[in-house]
Formats: structure tokens, C-alpha cells, sequence
């Protein structure tokens, strides 16, 4: 457990908060390309401030200050005609990435954005998408790095068709063979975890012992400050920012990118359409409707009996925290590895910035635009060799690929 001062310190995200001030050093999800092709700009709620994504004089994409009106709700999207723009205040860049607009709202010169494969594979290769989740960015972002809760939060009493799992979170076989993830998750529940320091954030593997001297490897990554990538199936790894809207909302903002074959991009959004509503991407089961809870399904076929979305089961779990989750009252445990050295990351950023000392993650390397990969994937292998067989089986994967994913 932590005081509610650090508890503060960690989760508030206006200018002058402390977590707020790292946040704002890097490149922000902003709002999703499709958003700005139905008109000439966009509202955008990010890090506590009223924005609209619009051009300038010069016809260059920017994020200028909106005038909001005091009854407005953290993630109301106004008509186009109804958005004023304050003359007097500030505007920041913006870059458009696969389909992502992103803006940088720190001071002094942006950095360099890294060559992670999200933002080097071709258009064909990358889908983007997002949500709305009523409650902290920083819960948001912890359930991503912890490994052990998909074997109960996504645990599924039977398994589904894998041929039939297309832009669907474990649904593919593991690795090279026939057994489904979601056996694997089901059977082999407590993974032991392994966390290591990396130049963009946190490497964690996650090991499960299977039988005959036989290890699941599962690598997933955290990217500082609030993003994750993880696999998604054989050919797919999902890259997520958690990004706040203000204290008490945020978006999470995906790119899914394929490694050997283009994304079906009219499935993949049709699939995420029916969880959504638009304009403001809000997840149709939420906490007004009990998430569609189903004590007959819970008992027969899933552990949250809330759909076969998993997205749906995060939410439920982030959002049942509370707004901003009561640390004073948390007890972390082993598995909780990956959450305690991410804290340690985030208020090591905020001393430094705080102090004049030290460095934040990726932004003391003038040549950021070399970081790639990262590693991402699914193994299994003999269990005396895990390391080396889990990256075997990633340089295999891009070496198959159509464009350039050498690491």
C-alpha cells in the first residue's frame, strides 16, 4: 500500500501535477484519423484540457485550445459548428502515425517518435481503434502489465473454434502447436513472472510450466510512460496507450499491427463496432447496464459472465476500482512484479523532472528512432532454454514478413 499523497502524485495528470508534467514529455494519442475524415475538426479531451484537432493559417494539422462551456462532461464530443477555438491559448503539434494523430503537449522540441513496428509497418499492416474507460489512466495501464490475471479474468470454461478467432485477444493457438490460449491460460494459471529494465520501459515474460519439461514463454512489454505491447495472436501484436482525458476518464488507443499478412481492416473495426457507440467511442456495456452480466453464462462458460470480449472483462475490473483506485488500501503480492517496478519508473521520471537530475525513459537518447521491435510474442519450448527459444521464434516471425522487421 502507498500514502494518498503518492497515490496523487502518480495518477493526477494536469500541467502542474507531477505525473502530469512526464506525460506531457512525450508523444499523446490524440484522436483516430477516421475521427477528422466526418469533418474539419474534432474535439479532443486530453491531460485535463478542452482541445480541437483543426488546421492552422498554414494548413498544418494542429491541437488548439477549445472554449468549453461549464456544464461540459469530460468526454462530450460538440458538433463541428459549435466548437470555438481561445485565441490566447496554447496550441501543440500534431503527427499522424497509421492512423493515429498524435500531439506532443510538453515544452521545448518534441522527441523523436521510436521505430517500434507499430509505426514502421506499412498502412496495410496497421489498424487503429479506441475506447472509452471511466476511471484512471494509471489502473488502466497496471491490469495491461500484469500477466497472471488473464488466466482468471479471461478464463474460459470452453475453448472456441482458434480458425474462427480473427481479431479476437486468445483466441489463436499457442504458438506452433494445437492447443488454444485459452487452455492454456485455464490449465496453467500461475505463471512465474520476469521483469527486466529495457531502453523503452519493462520486458515481462510470463512462464508457464507445461508437461514433459515444457514452458509457455509469453512476452509482453510495457512502454514508458503509459503504453503496452503485447501479442495478439501468431501474426498480430497489439500496441495500447492508456491515455488520460482527465483524472477521472481516459482513452485506450490500439494499433494492431500484422507481421506477415495485411489486417483486415473493414472486420476488425465491424468487430469493435459492436461494443462501441459513436461519436465518442463508449463501450455499450458499462456500469449503468452491469456490463450484460449473466449469472447462467458465468456459471456454464466464462468467469466474468460478461461476454466473450475481453476488453469488456478489463474494463469491469479497472472500472470497479473506483474513479482513481484507493491505494492506501491495496496489498501487492508476486505477481504483482511488473506494477511495483513500473511505480519505481514513473516516480523516478517525476523526481527527475522534479529535480533537474537524472533521465526519463527514451528521452535521453538523441537517437530514439533506433529503439525497435520491442520482442512481443507467444513460445513454447524446452524450459531450460526459454530465452533464446522465444526469440528464435520472433526473428522467425519477422523474417517472414513483407516488410522490413529486422530487429
Amino acid at each position: 500500500m502507498i500514502s494518498q499523497d503518492l497515490n496523487d502524485r502518480i495518477t493526477r495528470i494536469g500541467p502542474d501535477a507531477p505525473a502530469g508534467a512526464v506525460l506531457r514529455r512525450y508523444w499523446q494519442p490524440a484522436a483516430l484519423a477516421e475521427e477528422l475524415a466526418q469533418g474539419d475538426q474534432v474535439a479532443v479531451n486530453l491531460l485535463g484540457e478542452r482541445l480541437v484537432l483543426t488546421r492552422n493559417d498554414a494548413k498544418d494539422l494542429v491541437l488548439a485550445t477549445r472554449v468549453a462551456t461549464p456544464d461540459e462532461p469530460p468526454a462530450f464530443y460538440p458538433d463541428a459548428k459549435d466548437i470555438a477555438i481561445d485565441p490566447q491559448g496554447p496550441v501543440y503539434p500534431v503527427e499522424n502515425r497509421k492512423g493515429l494523430y498524435f500531439a506532443y503537449m510538453g515544452p521545448g522540441t518534441p522527441p523523436d517518435f521510436p521505430n517500434f513496428d507499430c509505426f514502421r509497418a506499412p498502412d496495410s499492416h496497421v489498424f487503429a481503434f479506441k475506447g472509452l474507460w471511466e476511471c484512471n489512466w494509471l489502473q488502466a495501464l497496471e491490469i495491461g502489465i500484469d500477466p497472471a490475471h488473464a488466466s482468471f479474468l479471461h478464463r474460459f470454461l470452453e475453448d472456441e473454434d482458434t480458425s474462427e478467432g480473427y481479431g479476437k485477444q486468445f483466441r489463436d493457438k499457442a504458438a506452433h502447436t494445437d492447443m488454444p490460449m485459452t487452455q492454456i491460460l485455464r490449465e496453467y494459471p500461475r505463471p512465474d513472472i520476469d521483469v527486466q529494465e529495457t531502453e523503452f520501459g519493462l520486458k515481462i515474460t510470463a512462464l508457464r510450466n507445461l508437461d514433459n519439461g515444457l514452458t509457455h514463454v509469453r512476452v509482453t512489454n510495457q512502454i514508458f510512460p503509459e503504453a503496452i505491447c503485447i501479442p495478439m495472436s501468431r501474426e498480430m501484436t497489439i500496441t495500447q496507450w492508456h491515455v488520460p482525458i482527465d483524472d477521472e476518464n481516459c482513452y485506450w488507443y490500439t494499433m494492431f499491427t500484422s507481421f506477415q499478412n495485411p489486417v483486415n481492416k473493414a472486420l476488425m473495426r465491424e468487430q469493435r463496432l459492436k461494443e462501441h457507440r459513436l461519436p465518442d467511442y463508449a463501450p455499450l456495456k458499462n456500469r449503468a447496464n452491469d456490463y450484460h452480466y449473466d449469472p447462467a453464462e458465468q456459471a456454464s462458460a466464462t468467469y466474468t459472465g460478461m461476454g466473450l470480449d475481453i476488453n469488456v472483462h478489463d474494463q469491469w475490473a479497472v472500472e470497479g476500482m473506483g474513479r482513481i483506485q484507493d491505494r492506501t488500501q491495496e496489498h501487492l503480492g508476486r505477481s504483482d512484479a511488473a506494477i511495483i517496478r513500473y511505480r519505481r519508473m514513473l516516480r523516478a521520471a517525476i523526481t527527475a523532472l522534479e529535480s533537474g537530475e537524472g533521465d526519463l525513459p527514451m528521452l535521453n537518447d538523441p537517437l530514439a528512432s533506433g529503439i525497435v521491435g520491442p520482442l512481443s510474442n507467444d513460445a513454447i519450448t524446452n524450459s531450460n532454454d526459454w530465452q533464446n527459444a522465444s526469440q528464435q521464434a520472433d526473428i522467425a516471425r519477422r523474417a517472414a514478413c513483407p516488410w522490413d522487421a529486422t530487429v
